[in-house]
């Protein structure tokens, strides 16, 4: 991991500046721009695993970058920032290709952790020999990380796909949104947690065929039941 080449993209200087500098510490190379069209220049160029994409940019927003890289099937981690605190920019993100999202201001620690993960759960290999889970009419491949429900293929981004798993492995069990966290994200709890709640909304359409529900646990975190 260490060395590995991390790309920020926000106009705002003194955020790029000490995430640079925590992310440094760390071990990882770090590349700024300040503009869209900028990212998606040192993207194709630098070719780096992850990409830290602010969405309010000068030239081109974040939502547009995130579509044409994902639309020339560019393959970058994207951890995009946001400073509203509205679902719908996070799961339009997410809809779009976003693999995880963070909302200003936040914990250069937490940037670092999940930076980390992503780049480890990218790096996971495929876990052939395990068994497939099956819940209700959801299948769940761990090997080949397909989803069917009710014979239907789901395509589901890793993300999306680990948290099922949680849920899967936990089925019945009332999880806190901070396990979740670190079940499903693998890092400690650094303060946000709607991520948790934006990927859940996201997994539950995708599964909304499934004879299993995601439930919410008012003031506590969610359960899967049948």
């Amino acid at each position: 991991m260490s060395g590995e080449l991390i790309l920020l993209v926000d106009d705002e200087p003194h955020i790029t500046e000490l995430s640079q500098m925590y992310l440094e510490k760390e071990g990882y190379s770090v590349t700024a721009v300040h503009d869209g069209q900028a990212a998606i220049e040192t993207v194709e160029s630098l070719n780096p695993p992850l990409m830290v994409l602010d969405l309010m940019l000068p030239e081109m927003d974040g939502f547009e970058v995130c579509r044409k890289l994902r639309a020339d099937n560019n393959a970058v981690l994207i951890l995009m920032l946001t400073a509203r605190d509205d679902d719908i920019d996070k799961i339009v993100g997410l809809e779009i290709g976003a693999d995880d999202y963070m909302t200003k201001p936040f914990n250069p620690r937490e940037l670092v952790a999940r930076v980390k993960a992503l780049l480890r759960r990218a790096t996971l290999p495929s876990e052939i020999g395990r068994e497939i889970i099956q819940i209700g009419n959801i299948s769940i491949d761990q090997g080949s990380r397909d989803v069917i429900v009710g014979g239907e293929k789901i395509p589901l981004r890793t993300q999306e796909f680990d948290l099922l798993v949680t849920f899967a492995e936990h089925k019945g069990l009332v999880l806190k949104r901070e396990q979740l966290l670190n079940l499903a994200w693998g890092y400690e709890y650094f303060g946000q947690t709607r991520t948790v709640d934006v990927h859940v909304a996201h997994l539950r359409k995708k599964i909304k065929n499934a004879t299993v529900k995601i439930e919410t646990v008012t003031g506590i975190g969610y359960k899967m039941v049948l």
